[in-house]
């Protein structure tokens, strides 16, 4: 299997590691590898998503993409 390197957002380690505390994944190395393929079936079945008019859901409430406060 290829070896990749990435860096992510301390926020998106921090969700990662939260996952693996909470029993969700065994390691990193299943909770990254079961996310991106997760990510990758859902692109491919949605497609890619149109770009809009930048606004708060670009960036999201704390500005980050994933990140929004109700």
């Amino acid at each position: 299997m290829p070896n990749v390197e990435i860096t992510v957002p301390e926020h998106l380690e921090m969700q990662i590691a939260q996952l693996i505390e909470q029993g969700e994944f065994v390691n990193r190395e299943e909770a990254i590898q079961e996310l991106l393929s997760t990510g990758l079936r859902a692109y491919k079945t949605s497609g890619p998503i149109e770009e809009e008019e930048p606004g708060f859901e670009e960036e999201g409430m704390m500005g980050h993409e994933d990140e929004y406060v109700f």
